[in-house]
């Protein structure tokens, strides 16, 4: 039985510790803050209740396989799954409303065609097909197995090259997703619906490999899930599996240093000036917080990705009047002016007034409102980090003035939104970054193959033997399902196998 010091109590720290400690293996987790769960957080104030993180869940049967493996409760008995249905609606600049299902791909054509035109489906499941060959080659040297010369090849793109038509007929190969969608759906407001996906995860899709395409594969293929209470639930029920293997959780414990001992991680060094032996050390809080602050050893310092990537600005609302039997679990409304939005999310000049992309989120959970009457509703972006590259999110006024843009576009999905306040919470990078430790409150985004392996994320292992990476920073990326394969792979290396998540 091998000790193991695990730095910070994220889900992808929650989910090695409990495969770890079911391997029996003792297991202590160092947790700077009162709480666990990282960015998978909770808001709560007058009954109503808020996820700050992520409002739905993907691929749960990353989730279903961590409790599989960890007890005798499945996941389903463990929280409330549902899937959510329709998966999402989207309403366009010109007012077009597009309100695709839930994991069918005949369903999600015939929408297509019936909201956008005749046709729209049949070039819309063409890139799908395209982006399952991405899922197919990607998928276990990028997703599934620890860090390989396979995942390394993936530095170039897997997303197919198109024959072009003409006279002069040649194969053309997309150099961004933003290209996959003007070249291969022809449609403004199919392209937005392509970029969607990657912004959600703060991606550019101007300069966002093709390959990106995988992430609307990925949910129209394998579905989108709530579980009741929201994501916070999800967290709680992995730490309660974590308790219930005998992990232990010290809370206020800040990290400062990993020790060494012949060559070896052999523990950790802790702010109050005590020391925590180990065999092994598992890295899960922010990684490149960590290396700023002089946490990890060495001068092995993974690229991030430069400029800093964005944060996440998220407002939630609180209203008076129930929520009506026709409304939508979450709704993306796309900006009127794509290329000012991204200019100023990404911090490539944009104007201060633009308005980007926003998620409006609306579940029917008795849990997270006070009553019937009454509705809880949370609104996200992408927003520039906080700090240098970014804005001063604590500026005067900075908070309040982009949330009333994000609210008034809300208004397309909420009608008589502003009537309906009775108060508002906005949080921002500033926040993220107070909480989580992630510099400037940047949330990564999942690995990606092509861009010549800008988006491939930092190996399991590092440089000092016995001490290993997890979480969004580390191999396989940032995303939910993400940090439960980064916890898989971890716990399988350390019990002394290849490093495998299935």
């Amino acid at each position: 039985m091998a000790r193991i010091a695990v730095i910070g109590a994220g889900m992808a720290s929650l989910a090695a510790a409990a495969r770890l400690a079911t391997g029996g293996h003792r297991v202590v987790v160092h947790e700077r803050t009162a709480t666990h769960g990282g960015g998978v957080g909770r808001v709560e104030r007058d009954g109503f209740a808020f996820d700050t993180g992520p409002g739905l869940l993907l691929l749960p049967a990353v989730q279903r396989d961590l409790f599989v493996k960890t007890g005798r409760e499945t996941l389903e008995q463990s929280v409330g799954l549902t899937q959510a249905d329709p998966a999402a609606r989207h309403v366009f600049a010109d007012g077009t409303v597009l309100t695709l299902p839930n994991a069918s791909r005949s369903g999600v054509m015939e929408a297509l065609d019936g909201s956008l035109g005749a046709g729209s489906g049949e070039r819309w499941s063409a890139v799908m097909l395209r982006a399952r060959e991405v899922w197919e080659a990607t998928r276990r040297p990028l997703l599934e197995d620890a860090v390989s010369a396979a995942t390394a090849r993936l530095r170039e793109d897997p997303y197919p090259a198109v024959g072009r038509r003409g006279l002069l007929r040649r194969t053309a190969r997309a150099r961004s997703l933003a290209e996959v969608g003007a070249r291969e759906l022809r449609d403004p407001r199919l392209a937005a619906l392509l970029e969607s996906y990657p912004l959600a995860y703060g991606l550019d899709p101007r300069t966002a490999p093709a390959s990106a395409a995988v992430l609307a594969y990925v949910e129209q293929t394998f579905g989108v899930w709530y579980v009741a209470g929201g994501l916070r639930a999800l967290a709680d029920a992995v730490y309660a599996r974590c308790m219930a293997r005998k992990v232990e959780f010290r809370f206020g414990a800040e990290v400062t240093g990993v020790l060494e001992k012949d060559g070896r991680a052999a523990g950790v060094e802790l702010a109050d000036g005590s020391t925590a032996e180990a065999d092994a050390v598992v890295a899960g809080a922010p990684l490149p917080a960590l290396h700023r602050d002089g946490v990890l050893p060495g001068d092995e310092r993974p690229a991030w990705g430069a400029p800093r990537p964005p944060g996440v600005l998220t407002v939630h609302l609180a209203l008076r009047g129930g929520r009506p039997a026709d409304a939508v679990h979450r709704t993306v409304v796309h900006p009127a002016d794509r290329d000012r939005a991204l200019a100023w999310t990404f911090g490539t000049g944009g104007p201060t007034d633009a308005v980007p992309e926003v998620t409006v989120l609306r579940p029917d959970d008795p849990a997270l409102r006070p009553d019937q009457d009454h509705e809880a509703v949370t609104v996200r972006m992408a927003v520039p980090p906080q700090g240098a590259g970014g804005l001063d999110w604590t500026a005067p006024g900075a908070a309040d003035a982009v949330a009333e843009r994000a609210v008034t576009a809300a208004q397309a999905a909420v009608s008589s939104l502003r009537e309906r306040e009775l108060w508002r919470i906005v949080r921002t990078p500033a926040d993220t970054e107070r909480e989580t430790g992630a510099p400037g409150g940047s949330v990564p985004a999942p690995s990606l193959a092509g861009a010549d392996g800008a988006l491939l994320r930092s190996p399991n292992t590092t440089a000092l033997p016995g001490l290993y990476r997890v979480g969004g920073w580390a191999h396989p990326g940032g995303g939910l399902a993400h940090a439960g394969m980064s916890g898989a792979i971890v716990a399988d290396l350390i019990a002394g196998g290849p490093g495998g998540s299935r």
